[in-house]
């Protein structure tokens, strides 16, 4: 587990880049962790939004929870929820990370319903500003701590958002998105091609792919002074 986490979070760390607008929402440990990490790395002129209302915030240590207060300390501004929507909406916002219960080959997500909609197996928490998000931001980087065909979908149940996703980062991959739907960029080092097919529940192909990079003594060095609590985790529990 320890692995997955370093190598997620590493892994989308890398994928932010220098002078760009990055946001975060609710329940968003690693996303959080990976924005502060591309800024110590790569990225010093990164913007940091979160969805707390903090800009370029340097919290004293790091909250389990992406809404705590804690993450307003040392903003240069603080702004209202709204006016997250009407950034992205002006094409404002460089990256957003999302994530979703279900997501499809086609980087749709799902966090409204398993089952039918009228009558659910399992009612999911909703959307929560990610039907505005997704098509409007410049790149969304979805994200999901597990990685299986429960979660990797042919088919949604409902489909609570779709629109501009560049990237998905599992504890298995990495996924692009080239012609419109989901193909594997690079397979974490401590994984397999075959791993990666078996747990992903529509085709993917494999052969020829990298492994991703594994991370390097500055990637954890760094890692372990931006988040030494290993706040991460959190999400790898629920």
């Amino acid at each position: 587990m320890h692995e997955q986490d370093t190598m997620m979070v590493i892994a989308m760390a890398r994928l932010l880049r220098d002078g760009e607008r990055a946001f975060h929402g609710v329940a968003s440990p690693l996303p959080m962790v990976a924005i502060l990490l591309a800024q110590r790395l790569h990225a010093p002129n990164l913007v940091y939004i979160n969805i707390t209302g903090g800009v370029n915030a340097h919290p004293e240590s790091l909250p389990q929870t992406t809404v705590d207060p804690r993450l307003l300390h040392g903003s240069h501004v603080i702004f209202k929820l709204a006016d997250i929507f009407d950034m992205s909406a002006r094409g404002d916002l460089d990256t957003a990370f999302l994530s979703g219960v279900q997501i499809d080959r086609q980087g749709r997500i799902n966090m409204s319903v398993i089952g039918s909609y009228a009558h659910p197996k399992v009612r999911l928490p909703g959307g929560a500003g990610s039907a505005a998000i997704l098509p409007t931001a410049k790149r969304t980087i979805l994200w999901r701590t597990r990685h299986d065909t429960r979660t990797f979908v042919e088919q949604l149940s409902f489909v609570t958002a779709s629109g501009n996703v560049d990237r998905v980062v599992t504890p298995l991959c990495v996924f692009v998105m080239r012609d419109r739907y989901l193909q594997v960029e690079s397979i974490h080092p401590y994984s397999s091609a075959e791993e990666v097919r078996q747990q992903t529940g529509f085709t993917v192909q494999t052969a020829g792919i990298p492994f991703t990079p594994t991370p390097t003594a500055e990637e954890l060095a760094a890692l372990q002074e931006v988040d030494p609590e290993r706040v991460r985790l959190v999400e790898f529990k629920i």
